[in-house]
């Protein structure tokens, strides 16, 4: 897949300066930022950024990505905690997307934990 020019997590920044940076290898510092970093992830079907930030207790063993699945936008709604001094937080996005040339949006409320000093995905609360 081609690697877009503006980062798909909304912020409007040259993806390789954004999410760009977390998918190869660094740590975002807010749970806020992992949520984009992995909004992103499903964008340009990184899977290997997606299974390496969730955490170990709910991690899948295998992770597919529906390939007919259209990502289209990332609005983040409210935000807790998940701050560079919190152990954790919860971000509540709204995602939109087109599959088989229908619209969807996904609305979900994400857990997120700090471990070893990097935030990692736990959950839906």
């Amino acid at each position: 897949m081609t690697l877009p020019d503006t980062c798909p997590c909304g912020l409007g920044e040259p993806y390789d300066e954004c999410c760009g940076k977390y998918h190869r290898g660094a740590e975002p510092p807010s749970a806020e930022l992992l949520m984009r970093a992995r909004y992103s992830a499903y964008v340009v079907g990184d899977r290997k950024f997606l299974l390496r930030t969730w955490h170990d207790k709910t991690k899948p063993r295998a992770l597919t990505l529906e390939a007919d699945q259209n990502w289209q936008g990332l609005t983040i709604l409210a935000s807790e905690g998940g701050g560079l001094f919190d152990g954790e937080g919860v971000v509540e996005f709204q995602a939109r997307f087109v599959t088989d040339g229908r619209s969807g949006r996904m609305h979900d409320r994400s857990r997120f934990l700090k471990v070893g000093g990097a935030w990692r995905y736990v959950d839906e609360v």
